[in-house]
């Protein structure tokens, strides 16, 4: 395929995550990136989901990190509909960098975003059921783009609720394994160890 058929999607949240992509649409192969002249945030995206997302905004002088994902174009309103209330747009080449040595494929990048960022709210907080399915795709690339995430995103003050017993994320995983992913969150949260132990229903 030449490269003006070839299209990407850039994932920075819970498209990080190959089974959260899988339950959308189909996806061929991932290269871990690093973004720059976007922000990540928390924010509230839609109040109907009783949640809170991350979404970037551009910011010049900013960056961080997610997946460039090859997307069938065909696919590409299955992925609209899933990130609704998000714009997209095409990023260039020059904003994207490898995490590793190997050159990134040539073609066409798709980014979702958001002109304004709305903070988190105790109705719309962050909920562990949506997280856990960023860090467990973020771990797929390793511990250090884990880590890089949770340094990359704004708003960790936020109120975040465990909702791992009774999930508000539509797209939950409950087989996650939740100690590692508490290991990672205890830092960056507000909940304590307690309350972060609390896992999903067997």
């Amino acid at each position: 395929m030449s490269a003006p058929d070839r299209h990407f999607i850039l994932g920075y949240g819970s498209l990080i995550s190959g089974e959260s992509r899988a339950k959308t649409g189909e996806t061929g192969r991932v290269w871990p990136v690093k973004l720059f002249g976007f922000e990540r945030h928390w924010s509230v995206m839609s109040a109907s989901f009783g949640m809170s997302s991350v979404a970037v905004i551009q910011a010049p002088d900013k960056s961080c990190n997610g997946v460039l994902a090859e997307v069938p174009f065909e696919q590409f309103p299955l992925f609209d509909k899933r990130e609704e209330g998000y714009h997209r747009a095409q990023i260039p080449a020059e904003q994207l960098k490898s995490y590793g040595d190997e050159a990134l494929p040539e073609g066409t990048y798709w980014i979702y975003y958001t002109d304004d960022i709305v903070e988190p709210t105790q109705e719309s907080p962050i909920v562990l059921s949506y997280l856990d399915v960023i860090l467990s795709g973020c771990l797929e690339h390793g511990d250090a783009f884990a880590e890089d995430f949770l340094e990359f995103t704004k708003g960790w003050s936020s109120p975040l609720l465990n909702d791992r017993q009774t999930p508000r994320y539509p797209r939950v995983q409950p087989d996650l394994p939740t100690k590692r992913l508490n290991a990672l969150l205890a830092p960056v949260t507000t909940l304590s160890i307690e309350e972060l132990s609390v896992t999903y229903e067997p």
